[in-house]
């Protein structure tokens, strides 16, 4: 029979005509991020793990009422206000923006996170968090910091920037438990690896992996996922400290037993879910729309198309063939927009070449602006070739901040561009 490749673990899983609906592409090098990393192993004699190949476990059957308690549960929470202090807020504001929970920082993104981490991890959160009913729950995976060193367990959930990451804590129960789950989408389902957990003191749980399975939404069973925890020793194992909890119970900053440090958090701001559909790729256009209902009645003033460089992350109309009519109309690339009403288009093309357009904005309403791009050329290093273009449009801004901006641009097109630090762009 032919076999399935699951993440890098080299298990694998023979195909059961029961879950053929289900056709999974796979992607070079996809690895699934942990919310928590086992201790370093002991080496055998050959200085290795053995892994074996295993086919798929008999499934089991089980009860779908837990997930429909925790799908309920998720939407009450969205439709909840959050609130945070200064301090968390500061963290919350530093992670606005960071793709891929941390793997796409610049240097001064990291530096924001990690100085907002330590100001919380100094002051009076929640004593002894893993004896409050705090801790409890499911937590989101909001950003990490790579350890130097993966475990084949850990690197099950390293590098899944399109799928939503949790970590689920339970430990007040006969059967004390930490699960991390990698939810695919809504309509497809996760994958949970469970762990043994004790309480070691007031910071440090101790854990050991132990099961895993998969839950599909189109099964009324959990397919077990094949891997020989017995085997694999200390790397099934470790400890997650918990360094700050809110007392709201909405954050959390763990560290690992290889010293990575995570960002969770119970419940998201606006801005926060809106890039999270963005960055699965999942109702994005819904979530824009909330995202403005949402905050319509917050902005004050008359929004302005704020200075800096913008990274665009998304819009409402698919690239065309042409790359150069893409860049030229800002479907790709970098604006930057200048205090002096000139506005530029950057774009990396290959291997230092870079693709530029420059032109100017006037306002015209109260969040409009005419746009004029008529300044076109390719650049390398310090020469450059003029390319004959213009492009006119009218630019509406939805919603703006320090952060975060969704515009209706060019043919109507809808855009969201996140404020980058600008180290790179000149």
């Amino acid at each position: 029979m032919a076999t399935i490749q699951v993440g890098n673990l080299g298990f694998g899983l023979t195909p059961l005509t029961t879950i053929s609906p289900l056709k999974l592409k796979p992607r070079a090098g996809l690895q699934f991020h942990k919310a928590f990393e086992p201790s370093t192993p002991t080496p055998s004699g050959n200085g290795r793990v053995a892994l074996v190949r295993l086919p798929l476990f008999p499934v089991c059957l089980c009860s779908l009422v837990d997930e429909q308690r925790q799908v309920e549960e998720e939407e009450e929470e969205e439709d909840e206000v959050v609130t945070f202090n200064d301090h968390e807020n500061s963290l919350i504001v530093a992670l606005i923006g960071i793709q891929g929970r941390g793997r796409s920082a610049s240097p001064q993104q990291l530096q924001e996170v990690e100085r907002a981490v330590q100001v919380l991890e100094g002051l009076e959160g929640v004593p002894d968090p893993t004896s409050s009913s705090l801790i409890e729950g499911r937590w989101q995976l909001m950003f990490t910091t790579r350890p130097g060193t993966a475990s084949p367990i850990q690197r099950t959930f390293v590098g899944v920037d399109f799928f939503s990451v949790f970590q689920e804590v339970y430990l007040r129960t006969n059967d004390p438990r930490v699960s991390n789950i990698v939810r695919f989408s809504d309509a497809i389902g996760e994958l949970k690896v469970e762990a043994a957990a004790s309480i070691k003191d007031g910071k440090r749980i101790l854990f050991q992996f132990d099961k895993a399975a998969f839950s599909f939404r189109f099964l009324p069973f959990k397919v077990p996922y094949p891997v020989p925890f017995r085997l694999l020793g200390d790397e099934a194992k470790g400890w997650l400290d918990t360094t700050y909890l809110s007392n709201s119970g909405n954050l959390r900053i763990s560290r690992g037993n290889k010293g990575t440090t995570f960002v969770l958090q119970k419940k998201t701001e606006p801005r926060q879910r809106l890039l999270a559909a963005i960055s699965t790729n999942t109702g994005v256009r819904e979530a824009i729309d909330e995202f403005i209902l949402l905050t319509k009645n917050v902005a004050k003033g008359e929004p302005e198309l704020l200075e800096g460089e913008w990274q665009m992350i998304w819009s409402s109309q698919m690239e065309t063939d042409s790359w150069l009519e893409n860049a030229a109309n800002g479907l790709m690339g970098v604006q930057v927009v200048k205090s002096n009403g000139k506005l530029k288009f950057l774009v990396d093309i290959l291997l230092g070449i870079r693709f530029s357009m420059d032109g100017t904005f006037v306002k015209s309403g109260t969040n409009t602006y005419d746009v004029i791009m008529n300044d076109g050329a390719i650049l390398a290093g310090q020469f450059g070739v003029p390319v004959e273009m213009e492009s006119k449009f009218k630019l509406e801004l939805l919603y703006t901040d320090e952060k975060i901006r969704i515009t209706r641009g060019y043919n109507n097109i809808i855009f969201v561009h996140v404020h980058v630090d600008g180290s790179k762009q000149k």
